[in-house]
């Protein structure tokens, strides 16, 4: 599994349902009772359990985040945030970036200490990965600087080219 830190961001190559962290970020679609991706793998590892809870939650709208507990999974939690489907539309960006703002939040009222997110929207909701890895960095690297007590968000990310775009990113906007 390939790592890099850069200060309190890490990025890693890897299945995100594996890690010791306190909360992983599920890219979810609006009905949150899984679909593909990295949802499905999220819904297998964590168990039924998660979609029970999940249907007690009446879905989330597109840059909305929601908690639920994490069962199966070594992270205590799930926070589950709805991507946008890329448009090329001015929102598109906005809601990208409320995707992560509203996660970020979420793990700092429930003072939770380390998240880890996926590449979202990225997969089937076609965002360009370039694109989005810039809104999620930077980001991050904006709440982090506002202090709310996070002391590491990881980005976790399957593909080797989505890892070098966020290495490459990271290395030269994460000072």
């Amino acid at each position: 599994m390939k790592h890099a830190t850069f200060g309190r961001m890490e990025l890693l190559q890897g299945d995100i349902t594996g890690l010791q962290v306190e909360a992983i970020v599920n890219a979810a679609n609006c009905s949150l009772l899984g679909g593909g991706g990295v949802d499905g793998a999220i819904h297998r590892a964590a168990g039924l359990q998660l979609l029970a809870e999940c249907k007690t939650l009446n879905g989330c709208e597109t840059g909305q985040a929601k908690i639920t507990a994490g069962y199966r999974l070594p992270a205590r939690y799930v926070i589950h945030t709805v991507g946008p489907v890329y448009r090329q539309r001015p929102q598109d960006a906005q809601l990208l970036a409320a995707c992560y703002q509203n996660s970020l939040k979420l793990a700092a009222a429930h003072g939770l200490k380390t998240v880890a997110f996926p590449a979202i929207s990225c997969g089937v909701y076609g965002y360009p990965p370039k694109k989005a890895c810039a809104i999620a960095v930077d980001t991050v690297k904006v709440f982090l600087q506002q202090d709310h007590g996070l002391e590491k968000v990881l980005f976790v990310v399957y593909a080797d080219e989505i890892y070098r775009l966020y290495h490459d990113y990271l290395t030269t906007n994460v000072h």
